[in-house]
């Protein structure tokens, strides 16, 4: 009786599968995959914001007021009020935009989003001028 030799050699066919279907599975699942993106303000024209539109005014100082709609005036907000005013305005599904001074440190605004995320806003904007205009 003869005895078998072995073999030396590995048998990568069942890689080489295991490799192509992995390949198809992710061929097939990067593009459901969502991206994270930012929309930043433009500094183009910029259209008018909707008349309807409630806008939360942070001042130099970073102290808080609200108006309405656009052609309303401002009344200064505490830090009450404000979670109050927007809940009301969650409530009525009011568009909210933001408008901060250009001399606020970056941190009150981030506040002020903040806060509203924590309130459950899920779409706010923030107010920018237009680019064409001198500063």
């Amino acid at each position: 009786m003869r005895q078998r030799r072995q073999k030396n050699e590995i048998n990568v066919v069942p890689y080489i599968d295991v490799m192509l279907v992995l390949l198809v599975i992710f061929m097939v699942t990067s593009p459901m995959m969502q991206s994270g993106s930012i929309d930043v303000p433009s500094a183009g024209p910029l259209a008018t914001p909707p008349m309807e539109a409630a806008i939360i005014e942070v001042s130099k100082e970073g102290k808080l007021a609200l108006k309405r709609t656009v052609n309303d005036k401002a009344t200064p907000l505490s830090d009450f009020d404000f979670q109050r005013e927007l809940k009301k305005l969650i409530d009525a599904d009011q568009p909210i935009l933001v408008a901060a001074h250009n001399d606020l440190p970056y941190q009150k605004v981030i506040d002020v989003l903040e806060a509203a995320r924590e309130l459950g806003v899920k779409k706010i904007s923030l107010q920018t001028k237009s680019g064409n205009t001198g500063k």
